[in-house]
């Protein structure tokens, strides 16, 4: 092989590395230690009567998201709110979706509830709320990429990112928009 071939594929390759590295280097650093490896598998808005509420970014690890074991592996939802909106609704709108779903007992509910309440925050128009689900802990969220709290339940975790993932939705088209690109490549 001619020393201007291997130039030639040296200069492809690296051109290929410069070409993926913004896509590397826009995962969110709390998405990066949660998951490492983590890739953007769709993104869409949350629309409610017409108005955008948020933005939201699904990440799946190196598995990908499997809607046939959808608790099978870490993934993380990043939510970038389009107004402001106050923790307690958050909280009761999860929780509420959760029971349209039959996730968990009323108990249960009950109890996740009091947890997030005493996490979400009030939130404005820019702020980020990213979710991480880990099959075997439950979910961790970060308030613009610092820890805000911790739900230790795998439970919990499942019937949480229902909330996006299940087929029964509530919010069918933001579903498919975030599962555009989850398969495992």
């Amino acid at each position: 092989m001619s020393a201007r071939r291997v130039l030639a594929l040296l200069c492809a390759a690296f051109m290929g590395l410069v070409l993926q590295w913004p896509v590397f280097a826009a995962v969110p650093s709390q998405i990066q230690v949660e998951i490492p490896g983590a890739r953007l598998a769709g993104h869409g808005t949350f629309r409610w009567y017409g108005l955008a509420i948020y933005d939201a970014q699904l990440w799946v690890g190196e598995k990908g998201y499997n809607p046939a074991s959808p608790s099978a592996a870490p993934l993380a939802l990043d939510l970038k709110y389009d107004r402001a909106l106050v923790g307690k609704k958050i909280a009761e709108s999860s929780r509420d979706e959760m029971q349209k779903l039959a996730l968990g007992s009323a108990e249960q509910r009950a109890n996740w509830l009091a947890k997030m309440l005493a996490i979400f925050p009030d939130v404005q128009d820019g702020t980020h709320i990213t979710g991480v689900y880990l099959p075997q802990f439950g979910a961790k969220f970060y308030l613009d990429g610092k820890a805000l709290g911790e739900i230790a339940d795998p439970e919990f975790g499942k019937a949480f990112f229902a909330i996006w993932l299940d087929p029964r939705t509530t919010g069918s088209k933001l579903r498919a928009a975030l599962l555009s690109d989850a398969a495992a490549h």
